[in-house]
């Protein structure tokens, strides 16, 4: 189950969307269960049947930014800054990976609309530490004048619309270049109604990176390394969870991103720790799960970190199975398309 080849499948080209349904709740909803290895084809809103009283839904509230600028270094040549990390304590510094025919030397200026950049330090090929300034708020600035960073394999540019849809309608803290988008199907009337049946609803926050998009490069999946994300989980949810499994009752995780939060947070009695930093687990088949008792998810591209991290929850063969149904189904995959629930 170490080979990368074990979660290689066919996937049309057609079936990646390339633009969102026309409501958020439009989706199809695959529901995979684990014990009777049975799966059911539904409407998405109807997730809220499989759901009971008691259960303990946490999502992820980070922020998409627009994290792509465009522009031109200060000798004329066109660039393209994908803002990656932003550095902690500094003054709007971050790592970006930049697109230009020329590479961009340290001590070079980029005019980026209102907002203006100097190259403090390069690290590897195409990735540069910038130095942003602008008249008043950056944040702000970004606003106007970046883009949404939709995935390389939307083949498109970002539209009006991504400012929306290419955000869950719980996003709270900025700071990811990627949505988590299992969240991207729920609309705030179905988060009332799975209230109303007694769910819990609670947040945290994993900022998504750039490293989601990132293909695995060797053979054996074991050394690959994921890129640390930054993560913060409320005193208030670790403490919902930690009840939750005291008592029984499932923890349903929204996204991988949650999932492997949760997996990473849990200490060695089995209780989930509040409280910040970054993480680079990577969860593939053989990994041991702690707290999360169901997982919503979105379909991924073969091959992946985030298709090893479901194929690891709910078995290889099972998912890949499922996934071939999908494909011969007309499903629609990855971050616009449809969605998974694996209890």
């Amino acid at each position: 189950m170490t080979r990368l080849s074990n979660y290689s499948f066919d996937l049309p080209p057609e079936q990646i969307a390339q633009f969102p349904a026309p409501a958020r709740e439009d989706s199809r909803l695959m529901v995979l269960r684990r014990r009777s290895r049975s799966v059911e084809r539904r409407n998405f809103p109807e997730i809220a049947s499989c759901f009971t009283s008691g259960d303990l839904l946490v999502i992820n509230d980070t922020r998409v930014i627009p994290a792509r600028l465009q522009g031109q270094k200060e000798s004329g040549g066109k660039i393209e800054i994908f803002l990656v990390r932003r550095h902690p304590g500094e003054e709007e510094v971050w790592t970006c990976l930049t697109r230009c025919s020329k590479p961009a030397r340290v001590g070079c200026r980029l005019l980026l609309g209102e907002i203006e950049g100097t190259v403090l330090a390069e690290e590897e090929p195409s990735y540069r530490v910038v130095r942003f300034r602008c008249a008043g708020d950056f944040r702000q600035a970004l606003e106007r004048t970046g883009h949404i960073p939709l995935p390389p394999y939307i083949r498109r540019t970002d539209e009006p619309l991504d400012r929306e849809r290419y955000q869950t309608v719980f996003a709270r803290q900025p700071g990811a270049v990627a949505a988590p988008t299992a969240g991207l199907h729920f609309t705030e009337a179905l988060l009332d109604a799975l209230r109303a049946a007694g769910v819990n609803i609670l947040p945290l926050t994993l900022h998504v990176g750039l490293g989601t998009f990132l293909p695995v490069r060797v053979d054996d999946v074991r050394q690959h390394r994921m890129h640390a994300e930054v993560f913060d989980i409320p005193l208030e949810t670790a403490a919902a969870v930690n009840r939750a499994k005291e008592q029984g009752r499932r923890v349903f995780a929204l996204g991988t991103t949650v999932a492997r939060t949760l997996e990473y947070a849990v200490a060695a009695d089995g209780r989930v720790v509040a409280g910040g930093g970054t993480t680079d687990l990577f969860i593939y088949p053989g990994f041991e799960f702690r707290v999360i008792d169901a997982l919503i998810t979105n379909f991924h591209l073969p091959c992946s970190t985030l298709l090893m991290l479901v194929a690891a929850f709910a078995g290889r063969d099972f998912v890949l199975d499922a996934y071939r149904q999908a494909v011969q189904e007309n499903f629609r995959f990855f971050s616009y398309g449809d969605c998974m629930l694996v209890l």
